[in-house]
């Protein structure tokens, strides 16, 4: 890619991620392109549709995400590790506003330029899970969808205005049903 065409491509990432982050998922293409100071054209030339632009935003977060989870996964017992983890995935996906809605449309779209992506977080999930269930400290009848489903929901729930504090405390009954008391290492 040529210098200038570099910069204009980091320089919408930067921009898109900011206006993101305080408009919602659903600003427009344009008003994305007038704030990174470039045309239309060129905004839609490196990101074609609104989810390559959200998957470009997000992968780096995405990967970050999946080493936290082999992190928690090595520092931490199971139980701390899952809980951890769904902090993390939570506060993440607050961070662009509406941005729940897509991952979990995208997650059924194989066709989704998000896809990949999300099937990947939820597999880091669906390990730090099993291996808690593998220790009796988690609901056997719970699977990754299951799991990313609910994380899915909280995070939802904690984007919306006022309902932060809610959030916090919903995340808790949460973690309450799907942890087990007791079991080896508890």
């Amino acid at each position: 890619m040529r210098a200038d065409a570099r910069a204009n491509h980091d320089r919408v990432l930067a921009v898109a991620g900011t206006v993101v982050a305080q408009h919602g998922v659903e600003v427009s293409m344009r008003d994305i392109a007038r704030r990174a100071d470039v045309g239309l054209a060129t905004l839609l030339r490196h990101f074609p549709t609104r989810e390559a632009l959200l998957e470009a935003l997000l992968r780096t977060r995405f990967d970050a995400l999946a080493a936290r989870a082999a992190e928690v996964r090595t520092a931490h017992p199971p139980r701390e590790a899952l809980v951890a983890w769904l902090r993390d995935f939570v506060a993440c996906m607050t961070d662009y506003r509406g941005v729940v809605t897509s991952l979990v449309q995208a997650i059924e779209d194989p066709r989704s330029a998000l896809h990949t992506s999300c099937v990947g977080m939820r597999a880091a999930g669906t390990e730090l899970l099993t291996r808690a269930q593998e220790a009796h400290l988690a609901r056997a009848d719970l699977d990754g969808a299951d799991l990313f489903a609910l994380a899915s929901s909280l995070a939802w729930l904690a984007d919306q205005p006022g309902h932060e504090q809610r959030a916090g405390h919903l995340f808790d009954v949460v973690m309450s049903a799907v942890l087990i008391d007791g079991g080896p290492g508890a």
